[in-house]
């Protein structure tokens, strides 16, 4: 005997609409499927990776990850709340980390620079693979950014998000803005070649390796305690500080031209 097929109403809610095609944006809509199974296989199966959820709603009750789908059940969608204290509820996923690090995927090389700019511990490598990222993120308690949704949806992945734009300027300002980090930002303390901290170095140490120029016209000079790069407030310095007054302003059309 043929089974019938099963019907629940789903609604996600705010950026989750990022993810789902437009006719499903922003409505409740009816999804069929053929047998029950978990509210994460579900909402996966949907294109919403879990670790961009905080809170479902069934039939206005919150619960876990793990609740068998029910035909006929009425679904709410949340996304992750980093700013608003939803404790009485069930929350999906760890608290926010409080010292945020980030471990980022093949396809986000500049974002990982601008991350390091800001001051965030940011790994990457562009040959990381997918169980590579994985296991770095769970090992090491790292934020997974990461432009591929599949990669979100492994079980063991507890912090993460899918990066939407395709721009690193917008990438840095949709990151810092999603994930609630402006009052984190410890601008030019980090190496943006490869994470390593910027010290304060004297120029005499230093100055055989300066260009005349530089030389001539700056005094004040830092250095990555990693891979001994030289850092000082010229040109390129002057460009990422309007990058910073931009993301923490409000909102303007264009990002400025910081290189």
């Amino acid at each position: 005997m043929a089974t019938q097929p099963l019907q629940v109403s789903l609604r996600f809610y705010e950026e989750l609409n990022d993810l789902l095609p437009a006719e499903k944006q922003k409505v409740e809509f009816v999804h069929r499927y053929k047998q029950t199974g978990s509210i994460k296989d579900l909402v996966e199966s949907l294109g919403v990776p879990h670790t961009e959820i905080d809170l479902i709603l069934v039939n206005g009750r919150s619960v876990d990850f793990h609740y068998q789908v029910q035909n006929g059940d009425r679904i709410s969608v949340y996304p992750v709340f980093e700013s608003l204290d939803i404790s009485p509820l069930t929350r999906l996923r760890p608290r926010p980390l409080r010292d945020p690090r980030f471990v980022l995927d093949a396809h986000l090389g500049r974002l990982a620079a601008y991350l390091r700019m800001l001051g965030f511990d940011a790994l990457y490598r562009n040959d990381y693979d997918d169980p590579t990222l994985a296991g770095i993120s769970v090992e090491q308690r790292r934020i997974l950014l990461t432009c591929d949704r599949k990669l979100l949806m492994r079980k063991q992945i507890t912090h993460g998000y899918f990066v939407r734009s395709r721009h690193p300027h917008e990438q840095l300002r949709e990151v810092v803005t999603r994930l609630d980090l402006r009052n984190n930002l410890r601008p030019f303390s980090r190496c943006m070649h490869c994470n390593g901290m910027i010290r304060p170095v004297a120029k005499a140490l230093i100055q055989d390796q300066l260009l005349p120029h530089t030389r001539a016209h700056q005094e004040v000079f830092g250095q990555c305690d990693r891979c001994r790069k030289i850092y000082w407030k010229g040109t390129h310095y002057q460009q990422m500080q309007r990058l910073i007054g931009w993301l923490t302003a409000g909102p303007v059309p264009h990002p400025p031209d910081s290189g």
